[in-house]
């Protein structure tokens, strides 16, 4: 079977940012919650930080920041995980579109995170600023060169863990995000983006030489059931 190649066709979110219908975005990003609680999305990222967060001291805060954060579903299930368990984490959510830290605003309830606006490519914080920097299903919506920054970026800004998670690019993910997008959500920037995400996706091994590229330290890359990958690293 011929390999899936990448394409740089640019997902409806990304060109109609703003300019989307309110619902029509809100759906979109109900969508994409729903995708990471059914499809493991979240508990991969929960199971990753577990160790880093039992082993702080539980007087300490884990400071996290949340890169791209579109609806805060990742930082919210990280608070409630954090508050079950007994431990202390303060977020930082961010994203770059208006509209989509609206929502974000709208579902964050936890005093343990705060949204922000930050462009990914630039991120406004000083160096080592937070414990762990992460970024869920976003490093697709960049091309190599941006997505080489951003991760620069993530470095920059990190002090202890790395952690990218996000779908990877294969004809069975393809089919898979095709069937979400047709037979379990009426929305039409789901349907046309679920399978045009996996189109523009990375490839395990892309992944990781990006974040070679990007000066990450004990890079490391591995299959997240269903076609997802998690791609963890040190900042030094």
């Amino acid at each position: 079977m011929l390999r899936l190649a990448r394409t740089h066709q640019m997902e409806l979110l990304d060109q109609l940012g703003d300019h989307a219908p309110v619902d029509v975005l809100r759906g979109n990003l109900h969508d994409i919650r729903r995708a990471n609680r059914w499809f493991g999305g979240a508990s991969a990222v929960l199971t990753t930080l577990a160790p880093l967060l039992r082993a702080q001291d539980a007087a300490t805060p884990l400071s996290v920041l949340d890169v791209a954060t579109g609806s805060a579903d990742i930082p919210i299930a990280l608070a409630d995980w954090a508050m079950r368990e007994g431990r202390q984490v303060r977020i930082v959510a961010t994203d770059l579109q208006p509209d989509v830290l609206r929502v974000a605003r709208a579902a964050v309830e936890s005093t343990d995170i705060t949204v922000e606006q930050a462009d990914a490519l630039n991120l406004p914080y000083l160096d080592q600023s937070f414990d762990v920097v992460m970024l869920s299903l976003a490093l697709h919506h960049f091309d190599s060169v941006d997505a080489l920054q951003v991760l620069r970026e993530m470095r920059r800004v990190a002090r202890r863990m790395l952690l990218v998670n996000d779908l990877e690019r294969s004809w069975t993910g393809y089919a898979g995000a095709w069937l979400f997008g047709h037979l379990l959500t009426t929305n039409p920037m789901t349907r046309n983006d679920a399978p045009l995400s996996v189109r523009r996706a990375y490839t395990r091994p892309e992944a990781l030489a990006l974040a070679n590229g990007a000066g990450w330290h004990a890079a490391r890359v591995r299959y997240s059931v269903p076609n997802r990958y998690l791609l963890t690293g040190r900042p030094a």
